[in-house]
């Protein structure tokens, strides 16, 4: 009996070591669930947009779409989430440019048009955003830039404004980091495996702007007390506002979320 315990004691050890290993390896197809476009693909919207190319470091071609607006006051810098490509979240774009905003968004390496993957870690994927985000900022002053990152574009999103100094940063359904969020999904796998921890909670007091933070209290992929702890960690001038009954999705269609985006856009 004692070495049957033995026995089953080391498979179950192995097992466990099996799935870290395994997780370890594969964690950017767990975690990112890009679609991809042919180099041919030609984006349709029921508005005018510009696509550009933006090369990183090492040579890799970010394909990003810019929306204009009539009579524009600024730019939506924005960072979309874990899954799809421009093709579908462009639609977004009409929300934006009729509250007189430019709307630029860029598919991260591996989505849609994009060259590459994302496979070396977060710091590679925060370069590449910081190129593009220098990039628009030679067409646009910084004092006109609202950053805004929904779900997995949340942390990248922190990080810019943490080390820029864009007009206003607003947040949709943020986590505090993909280490709590795996301690609180999978209690039992060690996060020291995560290449990609996106530590929202340690960039977040020392981004200077205004930060606007919304996540619904019915979220079912990012707990929503995600955001009550970051807001634990703002300015006090910064606002976290609560929208009733959302779930993940839906949030730039909310009515408090128009309500609210109507207010900061016109400051």
């Amino acid at each position: 009996m004692k070495r049957f315990f033995i026995n089953t004691l080391k498979t179950l050890v192995i097992i466990y070591v099996g799935v870290c290993v395994f997780l370890y390896f594969y964690q950017e197809h767990l975690i990112f669930f890009p679609e991809k476009l042919a180099k041919e693909y030609k984006f349709k919207f029921d508005r005018n947009f510009d696509e550009l190319n933006i090369k990183t470091d090492d040579k890799i071609l970010l394909n990003s779409l810019l929306f204009k607006a009539d009579s524009s006051k600024g730019l939506i810098f924005y960072l979309h989430g874990n899954s799809g490509s421009l093709k579908t979240w462009g639609s977004i774009a009409k929300n934006y440019n009729n509250k007189h905003y430019d709307f630029f968004m860029l598919d991260y390496r591996g989505y849609g048009k994009s060259d590459g993957e994302i496979n070396n870690g977060e710091e590679e994927l925060f370069k590449d955003i910081q190129i593009v985000y220098d990039t628009l900022k030679k067409r646009y002053n910084e004092d006109r830039i609202i950053i805004l990152g929904y779900s997995i574009g949340t942390g990248p999103a922190t990080k810019l404004a943490s080390t820029n100094k864009p007009k206003h940063l607003i947040l949709q359904a943020p986590y505090y980091s993909l280490t709590d969020m795996m301690m609180h999904e999978y209690p039992g796998v060690p996060t020291f495996i995560l290449n990609y921890k996106f530590q929202t909670n340690k960039y977040i007091p020392n981004c200077k702007s205004p930060i606007t933070i919304f996540h619904g209290d019915k979220d079912e992929v990012i707990y929503y007390n995600s955001s009550v702890k970051l807001k634990a960690l703002c300015k006090p001038t910064d606002k976290f506002i609560t929208l009733p009954g959302r779930g993940h999705g839906g949030i730039n269609d909310d009515p408090i979320y128009i309500t609210e985006i109507d207010k900061i856009l016109k400051e």
